[in-house]
């Protein structure tokens, strides 16, 4: 496998043409008809804009660098005052078809000018008479004409004698023998031709001068077509250094990659899948098999250098290109750039690669996997990894965009996301540290960690991964509490899948994260508890270093179970039923439990659960206790928090404490107490707390910068002050850290009161709008305009922290524009333009009303973000119903 993927190969310096990435015969049409609009000229900075408005494309950066390379498609100028920026122009007619006395030349291929090298020691100078003599000679092999910067070394090579050092100073004085074209005021942009005969008939008709134009235009574009043979054929002699462009990581979201191969996880090889990248290779190996199979001139290399590009002839007919690693007499070990992997080749099936297929960057490059760098070169993990990714395509997510990206698989192709880093992480631990439950078995001194709103229980069970887990951890606690806490402690890349430590109840406890939220605030997981809950990043700290291998080792030891058996009218649970539980045995450290049944697939054992006093008699265990009718109750506007108290946090007031006395005879008195303890007063409500101030709006005729998270159509969107954005999103991440831990409420809701929501998991400001009989109510989102529909169970009420911030969402209308209807293209027209998108509003008018909700505002929007112009999009909108209108 070559280290050198994506790195520029010493060998040839060269831009060729046309390229396979960029569509470059496309691109050079459309920038000819931008300097056409633009005869004055154009600044190269300024071209990328133009060209996106035009075709809603983004031109690529690196086509700004080949410009100088083009003078059949413009001109660069760069202006006296000095600067970065160049000016463009529209090529020169001269240009294409030089004067009359040249009709026979054609421009040269548009190519960098090679690195010049210093004049060769020890070497003769030659005279003045016989260097002429010898620059007509070396011009009449480059039919194409040859770059006066390109002169000294092609001189050299083919003379080996040293080059004038002031020749290139004073071109004039080659005139008598070559013709120069100068393309810019830098001598050395100059192209040179040999001297032709002059032809003999020079006087030609009106009719025959444009039929003469045509033949020199179609002689242009024919030989335009050929450059790619003259490019190669004079690679014999000056062209030695070919610049792949680099690889550039795809700036969507969660690009996809395919997996080759991998020797650690620090280097695991990838190609991404897309349109400018897997898709641009298979254009581009077609055109290789149709290049080297039809064309006769072509032959196998017949000596080749470390390093070199090759295109070879490999399986099934297909042409691919390749880089030497090391050769033998008649084989060659090639590394395959745009796959990753390596093999040796017959020299017979080994070509020299054009440089027109040298546009497109190599397509293996290397990632590194996020969370497995301490292992990376264990061999448990890199086989697990392989049998897991090696061959199939993922969902990335890259972390650092780095020379090598830390990166994060998913594997997208199932019903949920599978994070293949924490997969493959769990799948090395030590089996030996392992708990198996056996069927039929009773387990002893068992502690209940944590009991979910769907009854779903976590426990502990004594084994040698618990012992070893809990003295790893007191060593960890001794380590902090003698070094200083330093930066490298924190936590400064969160991820999915990363494991670190969490203080909770005066220790460290191990947490996996599940979600990320934001910057400051995500989701974690107790590994060894089940419980989850919110924190801040701030609260996290890595693991030591000298601890993290034997500490990544250690499965997790909460173990999922079910109370087996119960009757199958109980249903789904209830607040009560769960309460009852979570009272009875949570953080109880000595319980039992008898094993019925263990479910691989779903990872869950069917457990008698036995408080100590009871046990082991199965008539009065846990699962026949809870059986009771009154806990079964499902008692209308009565839900349990989705997040559970005390065992859905660390952090809760109460619930995390062991329980005990609750046995035997204490198990009625305890069922009344929590039946009573957990029922509502339906009469309570939330209207009498205070809503904050209205949100500040600019007065009409005024200026103010907005947001505008959701538009509809011109007649109704949503906007928000910009100022204020950075304020909701501190509220919005403190809610989440708040609702997460805070004691669960049972409440009855009402229409139009303000409560807290729990939407795609992070919690809102809403208005309650309907109460559905599904057990589903409707919302209306105070900060950001949206309406949802959320389970009831996600409803809590809005405490007084988060009622000081004006809600954010004000309800607009687009003003100097009138429909009464407007279409559903016209309304998508409008979105594209608006929605998520910063913008300028100009107030024409407020309507006040009591409540903040029902304000409303008549503004202008202004588009402020092209650097030449404003777009007004009454404006827009206006032309746009006019040209509907003309069309219907």
């Amino acid at each position: 496998m070559s280290d050198n993927l994506n790195q520029t190969v010493e060998k040839p310096n060269v831009t060729p043409p046309a390229s396979y990435t960029y569509k470059m015969d496309e691109v050079q049409n459309r920038i000819k008809e931008i300097l056409n609009k633009h005869n004055n000229g154009i600044w190269i900075s300024k071209l990328p804009h133009f060209y996106k408005e035009l075709y809603k494309e983004d031109l690529n950066q690196g086509i700004l660098q080949q410009f100088e390379h083009w003078p059949h498609i413009c001109t660069v100028e760069k202006p006296c005052s000095g600067g970065q920026d160049l000016l463009l122009y529209p090529a020169k007619r001269k240009q294409l078809l030089r004067s009359e006395l040249d009709t026979e030349k054609v421009p040269p291929s548009p190519l960098p000018a090679p690195k010049q090298t210093p004049p060769l020691k020890g070497c003769p100078t030659v005279v003045a008479g016989d260097f002429k003599e010898k620059v007509a000679e070396l011009l009449v092999k480059y039919t194409s004409g040859l770059w006066a910067s390109a002169l000294p070394k092609a001189f050299e090579e083919m003379y080996k004698v040293k080059f004038p050092e002031d020749a290139l100073k004073n071109l004039s004085s080659l005139s008598d023998v070559c013709t120069i074209d100068y393309i810019s005021g830098n001598p050395q942009k100059a192209i040179l031709y040999a001297k032709l005969p002059l032809p003999t008939d020079k006087i030609q008709t009106d009719a025959g001068q444009a039929h003469g134009d045509h033949d020199i235009k179609a002689m242009v574009e024919q030989e335009y077509l050929q450059i790619e043979e003259n490019m190669a054929e004079s690679a014999n002699t000056f062209m030695e250094d070919i610049a792949v462009p680099p690889l550039m990581i795809p700036t969507e979201a969660s690009p996809s990659v395919l997996v080759v191969e991998l020797s650690n996880t620090n280097e695991v090889v990838i190609r991404y899948v897309g349109k400018d990248y897997s898709a641009a290779q298979e254009l581009m190996e077609d055109e290789m098999k149709e290049y080297y199979s039809k064309n006769p001139k072509v032959i196998p290399v017949q000596a080749v250098n470390v390093g070199q590009l090759l295109a070879v002839n490999a399986e099934e007919d297909a042409w691919l290109r390749a880089q030497v690693i090391s050769t033998e007499e008649n084989k060659i070990k090639v590394c395959y750039v745009d796959y990753g992997f390596s093999e040796n080749v017959e020299k017979n099936k080994a070509y020299k690669l054009n440089p027109k297929f040298c546009s497109l960057s190599f397509q293996a490059t290397k990632c590194k996997l996020a969370g497995l760098e301490v292992l990376s070169d264990d061999p448990d993990l890199v086989k697990v990894v392989e049998s897991l990714t090696c061959g199939k395509i993922f969902a990335v997510e890259i972390l650092d965009k780095a020379d090598i990206p830390l990166v994060v698989l998913y594997d997208t192709s199932g019903e949920d996301d599978i994070n293949i880093n924490a997969t493959c992480l769990k799948a090395i631990c030590d089996k030996s540290l392992e708990v198996h439950l056996q069927v039929d078995a009773m387990y002893t001194n068992v502690k209940v960690t944590n009991i979910c709103s769907d009854g779903t229980l976590y426990c502990q069970v004594p084994c040698k991964g618990l012992n070893k887990l809990n003295d790893l951890l007191h060593k960890i606690e001794d380590y902090f509490h003698c070094k200083h806490m330093t930066s490298e402690c924190f936590v400064s890349l969160p991820f999915c899948g990363k494991i670190c430590l969490f203080h909770c109840k005066g220790k460290w406890l191990r947490v996996e994260i599940t979600n990320v939220h934001s910057s400051r605030a995500l989701d974690v997981q107790f590994l060894d508890s089940g419980t989850v809950t919110s924190v801040k990043v701030s609260e996290l700290r890595e693991i030591p270093p000298r601890f993290l291998q034997e500490m990544i080792a250690i499965p997790p030891q909460a173990i999922k179970c079910c109370l087996a058996d119960l009757p199958q009218s109980i249903g789904m649970w209830t607040p009560d039923a769960v309460l009852w539980l979570r009272d009875s045995v949570l953080n109880c450290s000595d319980c039992s439990i008898k094993v019925t049944k263990v479910d691989e697939t779903r990872g869950i054992a069917h457990v008698y659960l036995f408080t100590p006093k009871n046990f082991p008699d199965p008539h009065r265990s846990i699962n026949r206790q809870i059986t009771n009718a009154d806990l079964w109750k499902h008692q209308k506007d009565v839900f349990l928090s989705a997040v559970s108290s005390g065992a859905g946090s660390p952090n809760s007031k109460n619930g995390n404490m062991p329980v005990s006395g609750n046995t035997g005879e204490n198990f009625r008195k305890n069922l009344k107490d929590v039946i009573k303890k957990s029922m509502v007063d339906h009469t309570s409500s939330f209207s009498t707390e205070e809503l904050p101030p209205p949100v500040h709006l600019s007065k009409p005729g005024e200026h103010m910068d907005v947001y505008v998270p959701v538009a509809c159509h011109p007649g109704y969107f949503v906007i928000q002050p910009w100022q204020e954005i950075h304020k909701l999103e501190v509220l919005m991440e403190e809610m989440i850290l708040y609702y997460s831990v805070s004691e669960e409420r049972h409440i009855a809701v009402e229409k139009d009161q303000v409560y807290a929501a729990k939407v795609e998991n992070k919690w809102h400001r809403v208005l309650l709008k309907g109460i559905l009989t599904n057990g589903l109510v409707s919302v209306y989102e105070l900060d950001y305009g949206k309406h949802e529909l959320v389970n009831v169970r996600k409803v809590q009420p809005l405490v007084d922290m988060f009622r000081k911030l004006p809600f954010q969402a004000v309800t607009a209308q687009l003003a100097g524009v009138k429909c009464n209807q407007w279409s559903e293209e016209a309304s998508m027209v409008f979105r594209n333009h608006v929605e998520k998108k910063p913008l300028v509003a100009l107030v024409q008018t407020v309507i006040e009303n009591a409540n903040p909700w029902d304000r409303k505002v008549a503004v202008y929007l202004v588009d402020t973000s092209l650097p030449d112009t404003d777009i007004w999009i009454h404006d827009f909108m206006s032309e746009y119903l006019i040209e509907l209108s003309k069309v219907n």
